[in-house]
């Protein structure tokens, strides 16, 4: 199976969005759940893909929670609605067990020759990435995307507090995905305090 359109960003062009989670087990993050749906333990799935026909398609995924390992399941169910999926999993059947999956990533093997141009990255990369200010002291780690219908924000979390950090190449310096850190561009662009 080959991803033509996972999310991405291309600092080169303008962007486009982008989606949760690189595992160190090759795993993409394609949606998340929501909330439980009905008494059949299906839940309410936020789709995180730009692939027309993924969750349609879908046979076995990977349920993660923010710790702990990746939960094999089989797909039961998928049906549209609205902007979302309602699916059903063999890992659980009752309203109470597929409340213990609120918030999960659900996730495919990743497929190695994901289609690139340079500048680009997929969002599933960016999630995990530590970040540095421009004086390369730490500030956190990207936690998560939000989609916002001017840009995309990227939420750095740590022990102490939250940044929100619009993406742009104003406000992003350089990402190395090989050593697995994003490293911001002078505080101008992007901390308020900075202008105060």
């Amino acid at each position: 199976m080959v991803f033509t359109a996972v999310r991405c960003w291309n600092f080169d062009k303008m962007l486009a969005p982008v989606v949760p989670e690189h595992t160190p087990t090759s795993l993409v993050t394609i949606g998340r759940i929501l909330k439980p749906f009905g008494v059949r333990g299906e839940v309410k799935v936020e789709s995180m893909s730009d692939v027309p026909g993924r969750f349609s398609e879908l046979h076995s995924v990977h349920l993660a929670l923010q710790h702990g390992t990746p939960l094999e399941t089989t797909v039961t169910t998928v049906r549209q609605v609205n902007l979302g999926y309602i699916m059903g999993f063999s890992a659980f059947s009752t309203p109470e067990e597929a409340a213990l999956y609120r918030g999960a990533w659900i996730q495919v093997q990743e497929c190695a020759d994901l289609p690139r141009e340079p500048g680009t990255f997929y969002q599933f990369e960016l999630i995990g990435l530590r970040v540095e200010d421009p004086d390369g002291q730490p500030m956190g780690n990207v936690e998560e995307i939000m989609d916002y219908p001017q840009h995309q924000v990227l939420v750095i979390r740590n022990n102490e507090k939250e940044v929100l950090i619009p993406v742009s190449r104003q406000t992003i310096e350089m990402v190395d995905l090989h050593h697995k850190f994003l490293r911001l561009t002078s505080k101008e662009w992007w901390d308020v305090t900075y202008a105060l």
